[in-house]
């Protein structure tokens, strides 16, 4: 089992050493985990939070996959917070650096971070998840040079709706497009469990947006935690991997050197 998204203290947002992420997941018994910290460029009123040395992190990667490379696989991917007037310097970060992995998600909406209740204010649950769903399609035609789409939903998370389900019925037009875009790519999707300790009652993406993707023919799917924390490590799995089962998946993927390994459920 791989825990394909995981914070360590090169994010703004996380005091989590990637050694003490790595002793934990020894502990649970992980076969591996990846590290995928973010580059979010021109993050509204936080712009340095998330300002990574990739040469310092590139090379304290590599570091440790060396340290631990008889006790766990350590993985140097990257999590791109894309809006649409950074595509071009971010690209070039990922065509500098030999990641593992690369997760594009949506973060900023319309320069607004939905963690911030100030995004909803005088929207529409339509319009608030809408808008989100159209930023991602645009940018899925733009940014192409990544392997897993992250956290589709993340706009869930923070919403207060008394109802935060994104189901796939309400918008199946544009997560239609959305999901053949990824396919067709030959790219994947992740199940982010950070759903569950959120007390949204399901992984991120919702069930029924999983289930149109394996209808659709997706076959690349990555489970990841999300995790900031120690604590947090492969959180939901056994969960998460029971609904893949339900829904016909046999195999879930990890990367390395860009590649998808898929693993037997």
């Amino acid at each position: 089992m791989f825990d394909c998204h995981v914070h360590s203290s090169f994010s703004g947002d996380s005091e989590m050493p990637a050694q003490t992420a790595c002793e934990r997941a020894i502990e649970l018994k992980l076969e591996g985990l990846a590290f995928t910290d973010h580059l979010d460029y021109d993050y509204p009123n936080y712009s340095s939070l998330f300002d990574i040395d990739f040469d310092v992190y590139s090379e304290y990667m590599d570091r440790l996959k060396n340290a631990y490379s008889n006790k766990l696989k350590v993985l140097k991917g990257i999590e791109v917070g894309v809006q649409p007037h950074v595509i071009d310097k971010s690209l070039k970060i990922i065509e500098d650096y030999n990641f593992d992995f690369v997760i594009l998600s949506v973060h900023i909406i319309d320069r607004q971070d939905p963690y911030y209740k100030e995004y909803f204010i005088g929207k529409t649950k339509q319009q608030a998840f809408g808008r989100y769903l159209e930023l991602i399609n645009s940018t899925m035609k733009e940014f192409k040079n990544f392997d897993v789409l992250g956290h589709i939903g993340y706009v869930r998370r923070y919403c207060g709706y008394d109802d935060s389900t994104l189901r796939y019925c309400e918008y199946s037009d544009i997560l239609d497009e959305i999901l053949k875009n990824v396919i067709n790519l030959g790219r994947g999707i992740e199940v982010n469990t950070s759903g569950y300790r959120g007390g949204l009652g399901s992984p991120i993406p919702d069930i029924d947006i999983i289930k149109r993707y394996r209808e659709l023919g997706g076959e690349i799917i990555c489970l990841g935690s999300d995790s900031h924390f120690a604590e947090h490590i492969a959180d939901g799995f056994g969960q998460a991997k029971q609904l893949l089962l339900d829904t016909g998946f046999k195999y879930t993927a990890h990367f390395e050197n860009r590649n998808p390994i898929f693993d037997l459920i």
